[in-house]
């Protein structure tokens, strides 16, 4: 025991005083200890996908279980198989060609690839452009590897989209990174080809690597984008995608990373230190569920349809306003002016109502007067919901 008090007296590393604890980590341990004690409290703030995997994907990884090769160590850079799965959906969603040897890499998610591309490209001191509001894992990888978080705007009234003239009067010869993120969360802004055409052009002026995180495409959205349907974004962009959200697939952790060679294989030597390859049996069912197509999102849609009309319901009975034609799978709704504290807001909603939202606060200074609903939630207990209020 005195051992361990001299040991921990020389403390923990100084990085960790760059960030808290993720906020659903530690709000999801309220939210549980209340369930412990009996309330029941009815959890709108979390994009898991509740949802089934496809039938082929979890039949593919049972089958895989068995195959001699399925508990070795595996490449780091996938199964050849899995890399061409991941080119063939990017041909015949986004009509866009991949190269299966050099312009993919398969991540296990697409949030540790956040942290591969961080260490991959930034030195202490480098800046970075992340979006207010935005994923807050943008932030807080910036910070952990020393580099410089420069927040870039995000205003419903340039509806979520960045005001590239307004950066241009900023001083970005430290800039080295852009995080950018369409469909947008928590916004639910589409982003446009239009609007990556301009992107490029202002990364590749201002020689910034940008990075669309692209996890939402395929949810209640009629149209969508990858930033590679710009003419020459891969010179300049990456692009991280996921089968989380588009495949109900969030807890077998599954994601990639695309872009030119020298940008992958820069990445790759930060991943190659960091794990020893994806498990055999969840590269096969990722293959298969990226075989589905129009079928499988429709069905995934029409249900994601029901839900938002009834959280759509629920946002009119708390005195909100939103967007109908939003996509993704959260609705972000402004709550009434006479409510200046978000998360006061849904702190009291979650005492005397048993309902956890999420404060729009937590995604940047420019989601205050905001809340935002999952769709990850069964009809039913959204209707308990609007019952409660």
């Amino acid at each position: 025991m005195e051992n361990d008090i001299v040991i921990g007296s020389k403390g923990f590393a100084n990085r960790l005083n760059t960030v808290e604890e993720y906020y659903f980590s530690r709000k999801l341990r309220e939210v549980r200890q209340m369930i412990s004690e009996g309330k029941p409290v009815i959890n709108m703030g979390i994009g898991s996908p509740d949802l089934a995997p496809p039938k082929s994907a979890i039949e593919a990884i049972k089958k895989a279980i068995d195959d001699e090769k399925a508990h070795e160590y595996q490449s780091y850079q996938g199964l050849p198989e899995l890399r061409k799965g991941i080119a063939d959906f990017y041909n015949a969603q986004f009509g866009v060609s991949l190269d299966t040897n050099s312009e993919i890499l398969p991540l296990m998610g697409s949030k540790e690839g956040i942290m591969h591309i961080s260490l991959a490209f930034l030195n202490e001191g480098d800046e970075v452009l992340i979006p207010n509001p935005g994923y807050p894992t943008y932030a807080s990888v910036t910070n952990l590897v020393g580099a410089k978080p420069i927040f870039y705007d995000l205003k419903e009234k340039n509806n979520w989209e960045p005001d590239l003239d307004l950066l241009e009067k900023q001083d970005l010869s430290k800039v080295k990174l852009m995080w950018i993120n369409y469909p947008h969360m928590p916004t639910g802004a589409s982003g446009s080809l239009s609007m990556f055409e301009k992107l490029v052009s202002f990364a590749k002026k201002h020689q910034i690597v940008l990075v669309n995180d692209n996890p939402y495409s395929f949810v209640l959205n009629d149209n969508p984008i990858s930033i590679f349907q710009v003419e020459g974004a891969k010179d300049i962009a990456l692009e991280l995608n996921s089968l989380s959200k588009t495949f109900n697939m969030a807890g077998w952790r599954i994601g990639m990373v695309s872009g030119k060679s020298e940008f992958i294989d820069a990445i790759l030597q930060v991943k190659s230190n960091m794990d020893s390859g994806m498990f055999y049996g969840i590269q096969k069912g990722a293959i298969e569920a990226l075989k589905c197509g129009k079928e499988w999102f429709d069905v995934q849609n029409t249900i994601y349809t029901k839900r938002r009309a009834l959280i759509f319901q629920l946002a009119e009975k708390l005195g909100c306003t939103f967007d109908k034609k939003a996509t993704g799978m959260f609705v972000w709704a402004k709550l009434p002016l006479a409510i200046t504290a978000s998360e006061e807001f849904i702190d009291t909603i979650l005492i005397e109502k048993n309902i956890f939202i999420t404060p729009g606060t937590i995604f940047g200074s420019n989601g205050e007067g905001y809340i935002r609903f999952s769709l990850c939630i069964k009809e039913e207990k959204i209707q308990e919901a609007i019952a409660r209020l």
